[in-house]
């Protein structure tokens, strides 16, 4: 069980805590691989996008890709951290048969991004904050096929060589939905960033999660003096491709670590994977350190050294992240804290809403892009970039109702349409007939029809003017929803007002008052419309 912001979980012998440390592995936004000019498209056929270097040809030699470099410091320079002049390429060496140089080029001592922070934000709209240790560059390894032959495993080397981030966070994560807000936040920065695709089940990001468990306290004590000997042995579990199973992982480790501490066991330092099919870890190997890998610097590449001026013009030209884009929809724009969240959290979204804004009020933009839109996106299934309504359609829609030439249920009709049908929406309300009524002359007329029809409810008005709504109601349906909210509004009160009873001004004043709270708790509106 889980209290508000910490993990806990129940023993026979007391309670236990999480904490968790996270390396994601972010591949680099780029046409070509890190040290090699081989393609890196997604999708490729197997061992079309290899180069001599990638295949681990003897005597070819790495060539350092420039773009990726620029791309590692931009996703430093986004992650508040500092960037390191100096940095080494270093040769980290172990076998898999899907590297074929026997070692993976990789920064060990001497990373290029040093450490930083970023805030991250709950599901329940609180923030908190994680330490980035490092983020070094690093070549991807291939990929094994065990599922081809039943005998045989076959090997695609097209990501061999491609050029990876891996992020390390510091200790700083005690529940299993933070991590998975971390990692969301982390990929949301990468996104507007424009460094990473972020799509993890391209392989695009992974995770591997840290995870040990101790007692009440001794996290306290470890963020107090820096040391780890109060905290558990930790567990790692590797290439965690999906949000959903971050966390699921993260809940059956602590799980299986608190059982065997209880029993009076001890963890076992190891790498684990885990089996989304049964949701359960499983070991892999014992977890090496440093010394095991042997690394030593890579002698076929020279230091990199990166010119004050390269990072400045990094550092000048970057974008508008999502925690200065929220801040501005609420300071500059007026939006509420949930619908800034909401709009920021990701980029397409953030996009696309500030298109939809362009000369329109913000307010009733946010609650189109927010609530009509997003609502039926989520009912279809669909992602923004596959919205069948444009944000040149939408924002046309959100002028329509700034001007008044259509109401708001008018605009959810105009809404379907377009959704259905494409079109502009300014032509559609002009060829169909759907402007909105606003001519009060009209509209008294069909007051007069109605309030003749209804003298029963004419006298429950009187003695209780708030019952007023009905008529609004019957003259939206006998308009055909086009008569305008407002002028409905105030014909029917001016009609219902000529009929004063004896007590004078009495009845106009109830009235005027009924008129008031219609207005003031939008009783012709659902919430996130607007009339």
């Amino acid at each position: 069980m889980s209290s508000e912001h910490t993990y806990v979980i129940k023993g026979a012998t007391g309670d236990w805590e999480l904490v968790m440390g996270l390396e994601v592995h972010a591949q680099v936004k780029s046409n070509a691989k890190l040290f090699s000019g081989a393609a890196t498209a997604f999708g490729a056929e197997p061992n079309t996008q290899v180069s001599l270097v990638d295949a681990g040809m003897p005597g070819m030699l790495p060539v350092i890709n420039e773009a990726c470099v620029a791309q590692a410091v931009r996703t430093g320079l986004g992650l508040n951290a500092q960037i390191n002049a100096f940095s080494r390429f270093d040769r980290k060496n172990y076998f898999y048969p899907d590297l074929p140089q026997g070692y993976q080029i990789s920064q060990f001592a001497h990373p290029i991004v040093g450490e930083g922070e970023i805030e991250c934000e709950r599901d329940d709209g609180t923030l908190f904050t994680v330490g980035i240790e490092r983020l070094h560059l690093e070549q991807d390894a291939g990929k094994s096929i065990h599922d081809l032959d039943p005998t045989a495993t076959y090997v695609d080397l097209n990501r061999s060589g491609v050029a990876l981030m891996e992020i390390v966070s510091r200790p700083h994560i005690r529940t299993p939905g933070d991590a998975a807000a971390y990692v969301r936040t982390l990929r949301t920065i990468l996104r507007y960033l424009d460094t990473c695709g972020g799509d993890m089940e391209k392989g695009q990001m992974r995770a591997d999660v840290n995870v040990s468990v101790c007692r009440p306290g001794q996290y306290e004590k470890f963020i107090e003096t820096g040391s780890f000997e109060h905290l558990g042995t930790r567990c790692e579990i590797k290439n965690v491709n999906s949000l959903r199973f971050i966390m699921q992982a993260i809940e059956y480790e602590a799980q299986r670590q608190v059982d065997i501490l209880e029993e009076g066991g001890t963890i076992d330092q190891e790498t684990r994977l885990f089996d989304a099919n049964a949701g359960v870890t499983r070991s892999m190997r014992s977890k090496e350190e440093a010394h095991d890998y042997r690394y030593f610097p890579d002698p076929d590449l020279l230091p990199l050294v990166l010119e004050d001026s390269f990072i400045a013009d990094l550092k000048a030209n970057l974008p508008e992240l999502p925690a200065e884009k929220r801040k501005r929809f609420v300071e500059e724009l007026g939006l509420s804290e949930y619908d800034a969240s909401v709009l920021a959290a990701d980029k397409d979204r953030a996009d696309y809403f500030e298109k939809v804004l362009e000369g329109r009020d913000p307010k009733l933009a946010a609650n189109w892009v927010n609530n009509e839109l997003f609502g039926r996106l989520n009912k279809e299934g669909l992602g923004i970039t596959e919205s069948p309504v444009s944000p040149e359609q939408l924002g046309g829609i959100v002028s329509l109702i700034m001007d008044k030439t259509i109401s708001g249920k008018i605009a959810k009709d105009v809404f379907e349409i377009v959704w259905a049908e494409g079109g502009d929406p300014a032509k559609i309300v002009d060829e169909r007939g759907m402007k909105q009524v606003t001519d009060t002359g009209a509209i008294e007329k069909v007051v007069d029809e109605i309030i003749a029809a209804n003298p029963e409810q004419v006298a429950q008005v009187k003695e209780k003017p708030k019952t007023m709504g009905w008529f609004v109601g019957q003259v939206m349906k006998a308009s055909g929803g086009k008569a305008n909210p407002k002028a409905a509004i105030a014909s029917i009160g001016a009609v219902l007002a000529k009929g004063r009873n004896s007590s004078g001004g009495t009845v106009q004043h109830k009235i005027m008052i009924a008129m008031a709270a219609i207005r003031g708790h939008g009783c012709l509106t659902k919430r996130g419309s607007r009339p």
